[in-house]
């Protein structure tokens, strides 16, 4: 992978930017505010995507596969993500023209520009809170310009431009770039420590946290539950700390959640009680909902109109969305890809399956995770779900490494009759159908492209069904 190098140059003026990884949410997203700046766009990505075809609709010049003829003679600009490779032949031709080569999160910080930011961070849950913040400020009468993770289901995009002066983003913690931006109120969501190939040790991955907290400008909206957010908490000078949770210290208070269907939930802060109830399943999200409205109160907000607003949050794309219901089995996809992750998802379907069993489609992320974390996640998984199918490793940016295959997932398990291990996407597919039956919830997992498996999957359970 390519670690971002923030120290290098942002150009003032950009006509003609190239984005190489044009089709991941995030770069999709970045790209199509550029074309909504004026600007000429062109990128590449290894396959084709929807995002990429509804970006050539838009205007942008899009490629399949990389090859150093896509990048355009008048490209000033090259924009990358951290997970293409240093051979990739328009990265190194870029270079070798002298163009202004920067990191996806050195571009989102150029379209920032000046503007009063929300920067939400956090090991979990940064997609979700970022969603509810945007859908709440829309539904409070502001058109908040923002980039989240993936796409705000009631919005259909995951990226939009506004005519407010607020920006509000999903803050990327994983390599650092979230130090880059100029933050005015800071949601820390939870730290649980990971990404350690780029923070090496979990004192240096709190202390970035830390870091990033004491520059917001206006405030620190913090959990008062999560072990880690504490432990920064306690490192913070900060003059204006918020807190959130169902800590009893916390300064706007959880209680009373209900998690039978969709959750419900009390919220408490500064002597006023009010209730609520979301669209969207699972005690997380009630955590979620209220880190939501405490941004909303520290930018001004009236604690029941905030409240209101984000009760019409509809979900993300990716975070328990259901895809279809074929012989009454229920197919859903998740994009928990950390064992935390994992028991929040499958917990939120436990609320909601009713007498009907849960069956997670397990896509481990990344060599490095998996090695370190395969007893966690057999844990999890075994723990949560009724019955698991582990596929093999989505390597993403790593190369493989030997031993290390989703086998070590399912055989950590202590029953070998809850799981079952299929590399290969049909055959896990057609298994998953024949253990499915009516009522039961199949739910994908993983950041890789485990959802794209879901079309086979109800395949299969049609046929099986004839």
């Amino acid at each position: 992978m390519i670690r971002p190098d923030l120290s290098l140059p942002i150009p003032a003026d950009i006509r003609a930017a190239h984005f190489i990884g044009i089709g991941g949410s995030g770069m999709s997203g970045l790209a199509g505010m550029f074309l909504d700046r004026g600007i000429r766009v062109s990128g590449s990505d290894r396959a084709d995507s929807p995002t990429m075809r509804a970006l050539a609709a838009r205007g942008a010049t899009v490629h399949v596969g990389h090859d150093a003829a896509h990048l355009s003679d008048d490209a000033d600009t090259v924009v990358h993500t951290g997970a293409i490779w240093p051979e990739n032949p328009e990265f190194l031709l870029a270079k070798e023209r002298g163009l202004h080569v920067i990191h996806r999160s050195q571009a989102l910080h150029w379209l920032i520009g000046g503007r009063r930011l929300v920067s939400v961070a956090g090991a979990h849950g940064k997609t979700t809170s970022t969603g509810m913040i945007v859908t709440a400020l829309r539904g409070l009468g502001t058109r908040p310009t923002f980039v989240n993770g993936g796409v705000i289901a009631d919005l259909g995009v995951s990226s939009g431009t506004g005519d407010d002066d607020l920006f509000v983003i999903e803050a990327d913690e994983s390599d650092g770039t979230f130090l880059l931006y100029d933050t005015s109120v800071a949601l820390i969501t939870n730290v649980d420590p990971d990404h350690l190939d780029h923070w090496a040790t979990r004192d240096a991955f709190y202390e970035g946290f830390v870091t990033f907290a004491e520059r917001a400008r206006e405030a620190v909206v913090i959990s008062a539950d999560d072990p880690g957010a504490r432990r920064v908490a306690t490192g913070l000078t900060h003059r204006n700390v918020v807190t959130f949770g169902e800590d009893a210290s916390a300064d706007l208070r959880l209680t009373s959640i209900v998690t039978d269907g969709p959750v419900a939930f009390s919220l408490t802060y500064g002597g006023r009680t009010v209730e609520a109830r979301l669209a969207v399943p699972g005690a997380h999200n009630a955590v979620n909902a209220a880190g939501a409205v405490a941004v909303l109160v520290a930018l001004g907000h009236d604690l029941e109109r905030a409240v209101r607003a984000v009760e019409g949050f509809g979900g993300t794309a990716r975070r328990f969305e259901l895809h279809g219901v074929t012989r009454g089995v229920s197919v859903y996809d998740d994009y928990a890809h950390h064992p935390t992750e994992v028991a929040a998802a499958l917990a939120a379907a436990r609320t909601v399956v009713g007498s009907g069993r849960i069956i997670a489609l397990h896509q481990p992320h990344t060599y490095s995770r998996t090695q370190e974390m395969f007893r966690e996640f057999a844990d999890v998984l075994e723990s949560h779900a009724d019955h698991t199918v582990v596929l093999d490793v989505y390597g993403a940016r790593e190369d493989p490494v030997p031993g290390v295959t989703g086998e070590l997932v399912s055989g950590a398990f202590a029953d070998p009759a809850n799981v079952h291990f299929v590399a290969d996407w049909q055959a896990a597919a057609d298994y998953t159908a024949t253990v499915a039956r009516d009522g039961d919830f199949v739910v994908t997992l993983g950041c890789g492209n485990v959802n794209l498996i879901i079309p086979q999957v109800l395949q299969s359970l049609a046929r099986t069904g004839e």
